[in-house]
């Protein structure tokens, strides 16, 4: 199965929308294999925001990262890159549909609530910041009979 990373940024810590945020991708049925909560430190927001490093706005980003704790997560599951990106919505909350995370919770660009990888490669190297190896928990869960119709566990 496909695994992704997903953030919960500070100001979504700070609304206390984590719960709801990680009840989305549990009613989708996405499969929850790490969480920690911590504050990024300037190493880890760097190397996260390596791919804007010269752009007028990386600075910006990266002390916004570094502002408060976050929550970080890898998901699991069939296509779950793109069904996450799906759930989390347009980066501009303006331009998000009503019922994606951004959509409902969302205002401003700079506090888009929530974070998720854009693709596979970058989803490996973003759990890679965050988490060792030995964190990422493999398991089965009953239910996933009843999500997937062929299982490839």
């Amino acid at each position: 199965m496909e695994q992704t990373f997903v953030m919960v940024k500070p100001d979504g810590v700070q609304r206390n929308l984590v719960g709801r945020i990680i009840h989305k991708f549990e009613q989708k049925g996405y499969k929850l294999t790490a969480l920690k909560l911590l504050q990024p430190s300037g190493e880890q927001a760097e190397e996260h925001y390596k791919e804007h490093k010269g752009k007028p706005f990386y600075r910006g980003l990266v002390a916004y990262i570094m502002s408060g704790p976050v929550v970080a997560m890898v998901w699991e599951g069939k296509d779950v890159v793109r069904g996450v990106r799906s759930l989390i919505g347009a980066t501009n909350p303006a331009e998000a549909l009503p019922g994606t995370i951004r959509g409902d919770y969302g205002l401003d660009i700079g506090r888009n609530i929530v974070h998720g990888a854009d693709s596979e490669d970058n989803a490996r190297r973003e759990i890679s910041i965050y988490f060792r190896k030995e964190e990422i928990c493999k398991y089965n869960k009953g239910e996933e009979d009843w999500v997937y119709e062929e299982k490839s566990i």
